[in-house]
């Protein structure tokens, strides 16, 4: 804008300055020509009166200077001249002023001449001889006038444009400077041009407007930054080039990296080729999920396109912790595993008793004993799924609510009197120490609970050992310990124990008969109570296993 208000002043001060000089010219030369020719009449009349008196003597006596003398005759003859030979001169008849004089009296005419670019004044009077006396004078004519003047013309535009050229410099920044100082956040309409107050006014609307918007967009952004910031899921947002738009922390921790998370891209998080196949899929316009296994777990990755009429314009990547679910999941294979090897050796074992029953391949002295297999057998099997029950409806929450309150010490010696012939079957001595405790529960799951801890201690124990369970309080909690002098479970194993059908010493437990849920149903039956459970062993010594129950 300054420079166009400075151009503008430049170029009208010149136009002017030229304008002006081209102007005045013209006047001058009017009013210089218009004094010439007065001067030449005046000098033509003094000249002719003087030949009236004289002749042709008074033109050859006398000088007459610049000026050129010619006498015609009434035909048009030159009879003198001041400048050439009368004879070598033509008729002048058809001359403009000869012929205006010889009518009128006198005559004028201008001349103009473009080789040497002057005119040349023409006066004629009459005589009282019908004879022309004829004065002529050269004089400039007003392109010859403009060249004597170029120069000095040239030298007053110089130095007028370049003083109008500082004039406009400080003219144009006296004009934009108060454009300038517009404050555009809070404009002031009053202290600015009037020419400007409708601009100002909707400017200031404008500003309003987008100040408005603005809050709301900041406003926008921090609820989806704070929603993202608390979600465990990771979300991650790139555009069409796999640059990061969003990115928040959970991603970061779940792919187990701490790089920068804005514009970089978003193989930056995780470069293996399974992350890189998906995302690249992702950008291809497929939707695309896997499995990545991190040191800190498994995680799913599932990218999306982002696509807006047909068009490509980045990807949404969300990253979920599977761990446990994998983990669930694994343990449901197992579970479906070992259930089925489980009944599938007692009821191979009652299909072969079965079979020879059938085909009377059995003594009849023998029926009682295969009998017996069979019972074993069949009860070893309700066992498994009475347990498998028992802990399905544990992990359902699905157990009737009968809270009622417990004495854990006299329900500890009903359990251990039930346990009485399988301890001395194996030569195991068993006591119960502490005091009476009394916790608001469930009696079935709080009786399964103390069973299994007693029916392992009595299994795993080696023959003539012994298992003492003590019962305990401190202030709102009660204590449960079962220890025992059994074989023991090596450390890897301990955080495994509480797990469906886990045997620390496959080989070993094989020949003990159970179900292997025991531990399980004492881990889901002790949180269903809102309590506890550790365990603590030692290989070749023994095991404790401690439970803590809330007491109200």
């Amino acid at each position: 804008m300054t420079k166009k208000i400075f151009y503008s002043i430049t170029f009208i001060s010149s136009f002017a300055v030229i304008s002006a000089i081209i102007i005045i010219s013209a006047f001058l030369h009017i009013y210089s020509r218009e004094s010439a020719k007065e001067k030449l009449i005046n000098e033509g009349n003094i000249i002719a009166s003087a030949v009236e008196m004289n002749g042709e003597k008074y033109l050859e006596e006398t000088d007459f200077g610049n000026i050129r003398v010619t006498w015609i005759d009434p035909q048009g003859y030159v009879i003198f001249d001041t400048v050439k030979n009368p004879e070598h001169l033509g008729n002048h008849i058809d001359r403009l002023e000869v012929t205006e004089a010889l009518e009128n009296g006198e005559g004028i005419f201008l001349r103009y001449s473009d080789t040497v670019m002057q005119t040349t004044l023409n006066y004629a009077k009459k005589l009282s001889d019908e004879s022309i006396i004829r004065v002529s004078a050269l004089h400039n004519s007003f392109a010859g006038q403009i060249s004597k003047l170029i120069n000095p013309m040239i030298l007053i535009l110089v130095i007028f444009v370049i003083i109008s050229m500082v004039f406009a410099s400080l003219t144009a920044k006296h004009i934009v400077k108060p454009i300038n100082s517009i404050d555009l956040d809070n404009p002031n309409i009053k202290s600015s041009y009037k020419e400007l107050a409708p601009l100002l006014k909707k400017l200031k609307i404008q500003n309003r407007k987008v100040n408005r918007q603005f809050k709301e967009l900041n406003r926008s952004r921090e609820q989806f930054s704070l929603i993202t910031e608390n979600m465990d899921e990771g979300l991650i947002i790139a555009d069409s080039k796999a640059m990061i738009l969003v990115c928040n922390s959970a991603t970061l921790r779940l792919l187990d990296t701490e790089k920068s998370r804005n514009s970089q891209s978003i193989f930056s998080l995780n470069n293996s080729e399974p992350f890189r196949r998906c995302i690249n899929d992702a950008m291809g316009g497929r939707h695309s999920e896997f499995i990545l296994k991190t040191d800190g777990g498994e995680r799913q990755v599932i990218a999306s396109p982002a696509n807006s009429h047909e068009i490509m314009n980045g990807i949404v990547v969300f990253i979920l912790d599977v761990t446990e679910q994998q983990k669930l999941e694994t343990m449901r294979k197992e579970f479906t595993s070992n259930v089925s090897h489980e009944l599938k050796t007692p009821l191979t074992t009652i299909y072969g008793i079965s079979d020879m029953l059938s085909n009377g391949m059995v003594r009849s002295e023998d029926v009682c004993s295969f009998g017996e297999n069979i019972k074993d057998e069949a009860g070893r099997m309700i066992a498994l799924i009475n347990d498998i029950i028992a802990l399905s409806k544990l992990d359902e929450n699905s157990v009737p609510e009968q809270n009622e309150p417990v004495d854990i010490y006299s329900l500890s010696e009903e359990i251990m009197k039930r346990l009485e012939k399988s301890a001395e079957e194996k030569n195991i001595s068993c006591s119960l120490s502490g005091g009476h405790v009394t916790v608001i529960g469930n009696r079935t799951v709080l009786s399964e609970i103390i069973y299994n801890l007693c029916d392992n201690a009595i299994k795993y124990n080696i023959p003539e050992g012994r298992y003492e369970v003590r019962i305990s309080h401190i202030p709102k909690k009660a204590f449960i310990t079962v220890s025992d002098t059994g074989i023991g479970i090596p450390p890897e194993h301990i955080e495994r124990i509480f797990e469906r059908f886990y045997r620390a010493d496959k080989s070993h437990s094989r020949k003990i008969k159970g179900t292997g849920l025991g531990l399980s149903i004492v881990k889901h039956g002790v949180m269903y109570s809102g309590g506890t459970v550790k365990a603590e062993s030692t290989v070749g010594k023994g095991s404790v296993f401690t439970v803590e129950l809330p007491v109200k």
